[in-house]
C-alpha cells in the first residue's frame, strides 16, 4: 500500500510538472513571439536564424525553470492547505468508522487555507456529536426495553411453571392464567408504544392534517374509560367548550388524550376526582386534565416525558415509561406545547396547548 501510494505521489508530481510546463510554454512562446515582431517591427532589426535559435534555447530555459518553480509552489500550497486540512478530516472520519464518536477537529486558521473548510469541520463536529448523542440514547433504549421486558417475560414463565402442576385448584389456575394473560398484554402494550415512538422519532410517520372539533374528540376519548371511572367511582368534571376547531392529525392527537386519561384514572384512588376543560382564545386551544392522584415530585416532574423513566415507583405500576414519552413526541410533531403541575398527595395536572384550525399554514389551505 504505501509503495503503490508512494508511486501515485510520484505520477500526481509529474502530472503538475506537464500541466505547469505546456501552460507555461504556451504563455511565455506567445509572449516572448509577440515582444520579438513588435521590436523588430519597430527598431527595423532583421531577424536572423542565429538570433532566433539563442532566443528560442532562452526561452526553453525558462519556460522549464518556471515550470519547477510553480510546481514547487503549489505542492508546498497543496501540503500546508489542502492536504493537511484533508488528512486531518479523513483522520477523524475513519475514527467515526470505529466508533468513537469523541472525536472533533479543531478549526484551521483562515491565513493558512480556503476558510470553507472551516464550515466542513463545523458540520463534521455537529455531526459527531449528534452521532454521540444517537449512541447514547441507543444504548439506553436496548438496555431499558430489556429491563422491562424481563418482568412480564419472568411472570409468564413462573405462572407457567405453576400451571403444569396437575393438582393446581381450578381457582388458582384461573388466577395464574389471567396474571400470564396481563403480563403478556403488558409486553404486546410495550413493544406496540416502542414501535410507534421509533417512527416518530424517526419521521416515519408524517401528519395527516385535519380539520375537526376538538371537543367531541375529548368527549370521545373520555368516554372509552367509562367504565374505569365507574368501578372506581371517580368523579368526572367537565368544562369543554364547544364549536373548537383545530388543525392537527386527529389520529395522533388521539394517542396524546388517551395516555393522559389513562394516567389520570390509573393512578387515582376509588373515590377520587378527574377534570376534563378545554378553552381556546382567537390563536390557541388549550386542554387540561387534572386528577386527585398520588402526584409527584418537582425531581420526578422534570423528568417524565423521558423514555422509560418511572422514578417514582408509586406512578410506575402497569407503565413502562413510553407513554409520555409518545405524547411529548405528538405534541412536538403538532408544533404544540405540554406542561405538568404536580404535588405528592394532592394531584397532578397536565396542560395541552395546540393552534387553532383559523391559522393554519397557508400552503395547507
Amino acid at each position: 500500500m504505501k509503495k503503490r501510494s508512494f508511486g501515485r505521489k510520484i505520477l500526481q508530481g509529474l502530472y503538475n510538472y506537464f500541466v505547469f510546463f505546456l501552460t507555461s510554454a504556451f504563455l511565455v512562446s506567445c509572449t516572448t513571439m509577440l515582444f520579438v515582431n513588435i521590436l523588430a517591427n519597430t527598431l527595423g532589426i532583421e531577424l536572423t536564424s542565429d538570433n532566433i535559435q539563442t532566443a528560442a534555447k532562452l526561452t526553453f530555459l525558462n519556460v522549464i525553470l518556471l515550470s519547477v518553480l510553480y510546481t514547487v509552489i503549489d505542492t508546498v500550497r497543496r501540503k500546508l492547505t489542502t492536504e493537511k486540512v484533508t488528512k486531518k478530516i479523513s483522520t477523524a472520519a475513519q475514527e467515526i468508522v470505529k466508533g468513537d464518536f469523541d472525536v472533533r477537529i479543531p478549526k484551521i486558521s483562515s491565513f493558512s487555507a480556503d476558510d470553507n473548510y472551516n464550515v466542513i469541520i463545523d458540520c463534521f463536529n455537529t455531526m459527531a456529536a449528534e452521532l454521540r448523542g444517537v449512541e447514547t440514547l441507543r444504548a439506553d433504549f436496548i438496555a431499558n426495553v430489556s429491563h422491562e421486558m424481563k418482568t412480564p417475560l419472568s411472570v409468564i414463565q413462573n405462572y407457567g411453571t405453576l400451571l403444569q402442576n396437575p393438582e393446581l385448584p381450578e381457582e388458582k389456575r384461573i388466577l395464574y392464567a389471567k396474571a400470564i394473560t396481563d403480563a403478556s398484554r403488558r409486553l404486546a402494550d410495550m413493544m406496540t408504544n416502542v414501535l410507534k415512538l421509533s417512527r416518530l422519532e424517526n419521521q416515519q410517520i408524517y401528519p395527516n392534517l385535519t380539520r375537526f372539533d376538538l371537543g367531541e374528540q375529548l368527549c370521545e376519548s373520555l368516554l372509552g374509560y367509562e367504565s374505569i371511572w365507574e368501578r372506581k367511582q371517580i368523579e368526572i368534571e367537565t368544562d369543554i367548550a364547544e364549536d373548537v376547531f383545530i388543525f392537527a392529525d386527529a389520529e395522533l392527537l388521539l394517542l396524546v388524550w388517551n395516555n393522559l386519561f389513562s394516567n389520570a384514572f390509573k393512578f387515582t384512588e376509588d373515590g377520587g376526582k378527574v377534570t376534563v376543560s378545554l378553552t381556546a382564545d382567537e390563536r390557541y386551544a388549550t386542554v387540561r386534565i387534572t386528577d386527585t392522584g398520588c402526584g409527584m415530585s418537582a425531581e420526578v416532574g422534570a423528568h417524565i416525558f423521558e423514555k422509560f423513566y418511572q422514578g417514582d415507583t408509586s406512578r410506575a405500576t402497569q407503565g413502562n415509561g413510553l407513554g409520555l414519552a409518545l405524547v411529548k413526541r405528538v405534541i412536538d410533531i403538532m408544533q404544540g406545547e405540554i406542561g405538568v403541575e404536580s404535588a405528592v398527595g394532592v394531584g397532578t395536572a397536565f396542560t395541552v396547548r395546540i393552534g387553532r384550525a383559523e391559522h393554519e399554514p397557508e400552503e395547507n389551505r
